[in-house]
């Protein structure tokens, strides 16, 4: 009896332990955190920027798929489905509310993230791919507003959507077939929004889970840049990555989380009225907060400018401004030789500002959807 129970494998926790270790290295995951150092500087606190993007992310995800659970995307019954969420399900319309308000929170941090890394010059060698795959990352967070902003099938999404696939047409040869790929045809309709559903819920998101994936294995390899100000200074002093940096993370995702709660308890997401194909477009009508300042551009512009439709000139200036964005680092050689790059801060300075006032004056009453 006695030899039988000591031949009895041993269980418990540390069998588990073990078991996992010996399967996926527990131990050296546990040995890379022990050893991950973040550097502590006056600019430390724009690091935090980062997980925040990512929590809010996850976030997203989260409730994205509870919504999915009772959402139709169908154009005779979105509207009604959500509708459904909001008025019948439990919660339903507070996590419609974080889902909203959370989508504008993350495309914010995430910008302020790419502002913060650029004038700190965290893009400098051997980062550059880090910074080109966050830049792609930034331009599928845009691409995740625009397309979730049709699903709720209102009148507002509607028409600004109208609006905003209009925008594609205007680039010769293949702008009209662009335009009508995204449409489903030669206007918005249930077809559009079946598009857009699957883009939002599966497309993006498998482009994004590539690219986020690529960005932390960059983030982990290359670690924290230090800012060319702060990088010959002595004084500059170290922080472990585990526990001390994610615990003062976790602080921020909790800021986050009630920041959230509070949006969405105090302001909730409105629904308004179910979009109507046949009726007149609404005074005012407006694309999200992040897309204003484009918009409220390509309405100064006149008709022709050099032969050229002023719309079509816009559109090809703004694909050249996301190319430099994502070429940046290959553009600055003056940061990837650890130079300072004044021109390059004042350019940035100058388009920041503009996109501010541009933004402004978009919201001023009488401003609406652009000719």
């Amino acid at each position: 009896m006695s030899s039988a129970a000591s031949d009895r494998p041993p269980s418990g926790p540390s069998t588990t332990r073990d078991w996992l270790r010996d399967r996926i290295g527990w131990d050296s995951l546990a040995q890379l955190a022990s050893e991950k150092e973040v550097p502590i500087h006056r600019h430390t606190v724009f690091y935090y920027l980062g997980g925040m993007a990512l929590f809010l992310f996850l976030v997203q995800v989260a409730t994205g798929i509870l919504l999915l659970l009772y959402y139709r995307p169908s154009a005779s019954e979105a509207f009604e489905s959500v509708q459904y969420i909001m008025a019948e399900v439990p919660f339903g319309w507070l996590i419609r509310s974080i889902h909203s308000w959370g989508a504008n929170l993350f495309v914010g941090v995430v910008l302020l993230h790419m502002i913060s890394v650029f004038f700190l010059k965290a893009y400098r060698a051997p980062r550059e791919l880090t910074w080109i795959t966050g830049a792609l990352l930034l331009f599928l967070a845009l691409g995740f507003g625009f397309s979730g902003y049709l699903l709720p099938w209102n009148e507002l999404s509607f028409f600004a959507t109208r609006v905003g696939t209009d925008v594609p047409a205007q680039i010769p040869w293949i702008g009209p077939l662009l335009s009508r790929i995204l449409r489903g045809g030669s206007d918005v309709t249930g077809a559009t929004l079946s598009r857009f559903y699957g883009i939002h819920v599966a497309i993006l998101p498998a482009i994004a889970t590539l690219l986020l994936g690529a960005h932390l294995v960059l983030v982990q390899k290359q670690g924290m840049s230090v800012p060319l100000s702060v990088a010959k200074d002595d004084r500059t002093g170290k922080l472990r990555f585990f526990p001390d940096f994610l615990l003062r993370d976790m602080v921020g995702w909790l800021v986050a989380v009630g920041l959230l709660a509070a949006l969405s308890a105090l302001l909730p997401w409105e629904l308004g009225k179910k979009a109507d194909p046949f009726a007149s477009a609404p005074s005012g009508i407006r694309p999200e907060w992040y897309f204003l300042w484009m918009f409220q551009a390509l309405k100064y512009l006149p008709a022709k400018i050099a032969g050229i439709p002023g719309e079509t000139l816009g559109v090809f200036v703004f694909g050249a401004l996301a190319f430099v964005v994502v070429a940046l680092p290959l553009l600055d050689r003056a940061a990837s030789h650890e130079r300072p790059s004044p021109w390059w801060n004042r350019l940035a300075v100058l388009l920041l500002a503009a996109a501010v006032a541009l933004t402004v004056l978009s919201l001023l009453p009488g401003s609406g959807a652009p000719r």
